[in-house]
């Protein structure tokens, strides 16, 4: 699977960019970067950063946006992800990212036009800029991916919206309206996509991977902030690294077809609807929400790939 990754990390992106590089059936063919969990160029050094202790710097890091389309006040969030993004892991001070022009992003896409798929768990607004600037190609785009969207449960930012959709709901909107094929990966499920304690050192006790470090320490810190709004878990939500799962293992999950559209403007920003009726119109677009999964195989799944095992 060749995959395109827009990210912000952050340790839920982090621990998503570890998974993509680990798993033995992805293809990364590259990372772009955007603000969202940090800034965009804490992110793009974060992402250079953990490319360079696996030893692939042969993937290209791109620079993407560092506001929303809306020109809004961004609001980062350290206490959750640390000052430099990766909780208690700081890259060396001396550390520059390679990045590389923006215009790569649609060579990578020309050139596996037929096979590559896009997946977007940070802000969506690069990915809105690209389709701006390339529509006629972006269209083509066999699949997207997003992590994002609440549907009958609370967000995470606001009661009602969840943090990527609510950091530039018009982004999203664009990108909902234009996409060919869109996946999306709600707060239904990767809230209970949870990566405990325990697991993090059973895949540090058991792995020789060039992130046996990172991935306890970053997820103990994140587990630190979730001991607080989501008591007794003993863990963390990765829902990054759920998105990219789902893309290898669909028919191991619930996914209904139905139109979602984002709501723009204050009050109800970022809020992700969908008609859930048991009777509905019949969707005008290819969206698709993942409803449930089997978390016992996911998190197989994810020790699995942590491990390097086949």
């Amino acid at each position: 699977m060749k995959v395109l990754l827009f990210a912000d990390p952050g340790i839920d992106d982090s621990l998503a960019i570890i998974y993509a590089l680990l798993h033995p059936e992805i293809e990364l063919k590259g990372i772009v970067t955007g603000y969202g969990n940090v800034s965009v160029f804490d992110a793009t050094r974060n992402a250079s950063y953990l490319l360079a202790l696996a030893g692939r710097t042969d993937i290209p890091v791109i620079r993407g946006t560092s506001q929303p389309l809306s020109g809004m006040h961004t609001i980062f969030y350290p206490e959750i992800h640390g000052p430099e993004g990766l909780g208690p892991i700081i890259p060396p001070e001396d550390f520059k990212a390679d990045i590389y022009p923006f215009e790569l992003m649609f060579e990578i896409i020309e050139k596996d036009l037929e096979d590559i798929v896009i997946v977007d768990v940070g802000r969506q607004t690069t990915l809105a800029f690209a389709y701006n600037l390339r529509p006629e190609l972006m269209e083509k785009v066999k699949e997207i991916y997003l992590m994002g969207g609440a549907f009958m449960v609370p967000g995470n930012v606001t009661d009602i919206a969840e943090a990527n959709f609510w950091g530039d709901p018009i982004a999203t909107s664009v990108i909902l309206n234009k996409a060919k094929k869109i996946y999306i990966t709600p707060l239904n499920v990767t809230n209970r996509a949870i990566v405990t304690r325990d697991i993090a050192k059973f895949i540090f006790n058991h792995t020789s991977s060039p992130y046996k470090y990172l991935i306890p320490a970053v997820t103990d810190y994140y587990a630190a902030f979730y001991d607080q709004v989501m008591p007794g878990i003993d863990g963390s939500p990765v829902h990054d690294v759920f998105t990219l799962y789902y893309l290898m293992n669909k028919e191991k999950a619930y996914t209904i077809k139905r139109d979602v559209r984002i709501a723009i403007v204050d009050g109800s920003r970022g809020q992700s609807i969908a008609d859930l009726r048991m009777i509905y119109k019949e969707p005008e677009h290819e969206h698709y929400i993942v409803m449930d999964f089997d978390y016992n195989d996911f998190i197989a799944d994810f020790i699995r790939v942590n491990l390097g095992a086949d």
